[in-house]
């Protein structure tokens, strides 16, 4: 469970059903509501970029315009020049978002409404500030957007200003963060009352900019109402390692064995060993291809080859101390690898399946509760037999699918990974682009596969692996840069942040 209602992340339909509850049980209405909301957003705005004078306000017919408006006469009121664009008639603006404007048109603020889109974009393109608002959707846009919308987004996507989202970036689907076919590119996106899960994953990433929660004093109530199974996972409420006694030995501790290293692929089954190796497993010992085992060796001589063929894996002694298996690095899939698969998918030791372990899955239907299945989106769609773009069109059913036809946990890699056991699903905050290098895969199995040993089960070490995976390159790029970070210069940051649990 997380540490905090703020890591609660919801569907659009939960929200819209049971917002005004959730505010009528701390008292209040829903445009008493809307006012905290487009309170908050300006107090994000004077925070960030409190050297933006000049705002213009772009507002759709519903209550996101409503908040709009609120944060035009906040503006103004605090002598700020802002100018408001509304995408609509003004009759066709009601209930709370007409209150907000009936307020805002007492004040000294131009307004322009329901022009062409050559007007509109006129407008913005005219506009020398320092500072675009979007509040045209808010959570509730769904479908393809418009001709005319996607002119407009576009113009403001092309100005050279920052472009600061209320509640959810427009054209972002807020339930599966996908566009259709574009959405604003913001700087800063404050969402409101509780996170939505489509500003966390998919293409959310490029859309968000920095993204901060205002719960506006509801999330609590809001989960009274509606449980939600989706959760942020971040480092308040990160798993934790079974603490090391002072007599620990490398028995107590644990032999993690690593399966894969075709003759073709053989730094794979090094980089997942060798990573092992520096996140606690006490050891490792690996069944890869004859013509990799010099390779192996040379590189890290710790490691110890205990096979090289299904059949003389399938027979070792070792398996008796072997207490997780990562299986795929490097695997390939010819008959040597096959062979090997089908030896190293009976052993009776939690797992870790990868690459083209999983394409032998995917072809050989298993299922267990004692293993991690960590696909990319391609891999995804092999296990459920679909294509690439209905795993990426909506990456929470994918995952959680997985997880129930294949047993034990998914782990859908990308851009804000999901991890699941069928039920729960968290969603990871750490990683960035700079991991889109060969490998990275390699040492995320390993690192899990060495935490099942160090945790309590295999939920915890496959979202604690997930977290420091992508921390560890989060560190790297800060100092470094993004571009060139290499899948083993993991190695180092990976084994720190293992050994000082609080710095995660």
């Amino acid at each position: 469970m997380p540490a905090s209602l703020t890591h609660h992340a919801y569907k659009v339909n939960q929200l819209q059903q049971y917002e005004a509850d959730a505010a009528q049980t701390i008292g209040l209405n829903l445009f008493q509501l809307m006012e905290r909301a487009g309170s908050a957003v300006f107090n994000n705005i004077r925070q960030y970029y409190p050297a933006a004078h000049r705002i213009l306000i772009v507002a759709g017919k519903g209550n996101n315009g409503g908040d709009g408006y609120i944060i035009a006469r906040l503006a103004h009121q605090a002598g700020l020049n802002v100018t408001a664009v509304v995408c609509a008639e003004r009759s066709q603006i009601q209930g709370d978002a007409f209150t907000a404007l009936t307020l805002l048109e007492e004040y000294a603020v131009p307004i322009h409404y329901c022009l062409s889109v050559e007007h509109k974009t006129k407008i913005i393109n005219d506009f020398k500030g320092e500072l675009i608002v979007d509040c045209l959707f808010g959570i509730g846009f769904s479908g393809v957007l418009s001709k005319e919308l996607n002119q407009l987004i576009t113009v403001i996507n092309n100005k050279n200003c920052t472009r600061v989202s209320v509640d959810v970036p427009s054209g972002l689907n807020a339930d599966f963060g996908t566009i259709t076919p574009i959405a604003i590119k913001a700087d800063l996106t404050v969402t409101l009352i509780a996170y939505k899960r489509g500003l966390l994953s998919a293409q959310a990433a490029n859309y968000v900019g920095e993204l901060v929660l205002e719960t506006l004093s509801v999330n609590s109530a809001l989960a009274e109402l509606t449980p939600t199974h989706c959760f942020r996972q971040n480092k308040a409420n990160l798993p934790q390692l079974i603490p090391r006694a002072p007599t620990s030995h490398k028995g107590s501790i644990g032999m993690m064995l690593a399966v894969g290293g075709d003759s073709a692929f053989t730094g794979a089954i090094c980089l997942a060993s060798e990573m092992a190796l520096r996140a606690g497993a006490a050891l490792v010992s690996v069944c890869c291809h004859e013509y990799s085992r010099s390779v192996l060796l040379s590189r890290r001589p710790e490691l110890m080859v205990v096979a090289n063929c299904g059949k003389t894996l399938a027979s070792s002694a070792l398996l008796e101390k072997v207490k997780s298996v990562v299986i795929g690095p490097g695997l390939g899939r010819n008959v040597w690898s096959k062979a090997v698969f089908e030896a190293a998918i009976n052993i009776e030791s939690d797992k870790v399946i990868d690459a083209d372990g999983l394409y032998f899955l995917a072809n050989n239907m298993y299922k267990s509760n004692k293993w991690i299945l960590t696909p990319h989106p391609g891999e995804a769609a092999q296990l459920l037999g679909c294509r690439i773009a209905d795993i990426e069109l909506d990456r929470f059913f994918a995952v959680k699918a997985i997880a129930k036809k294949y047993g034990g946990i998914c782990v859908l890699k990308g851009a804000g990974t999901l991890i699941s056991d069928g039920q729960n699903t968290w969603i990871n905050t750490t990683g960035n682009a700079g991991m889109a290098s060969g490998g990275m895969g390699d040492v995320l199995s390993g690192l899990i596969g060495a935490l099942i040993l160090q945790t309590e089960n295999l939920f915890q070490a496959a979202r604690l692996g997930v977290y420091i995976h992508g921390l560890a390159a989060d560190i790297i790029a800060k100092q470094q840069g993004q571009i060139g970070i290499l899948a083993s210069d993991l190695y180092p940051e990976v084994q720190r942040l293992i050994n000082s649990e609080c710095n995660l």
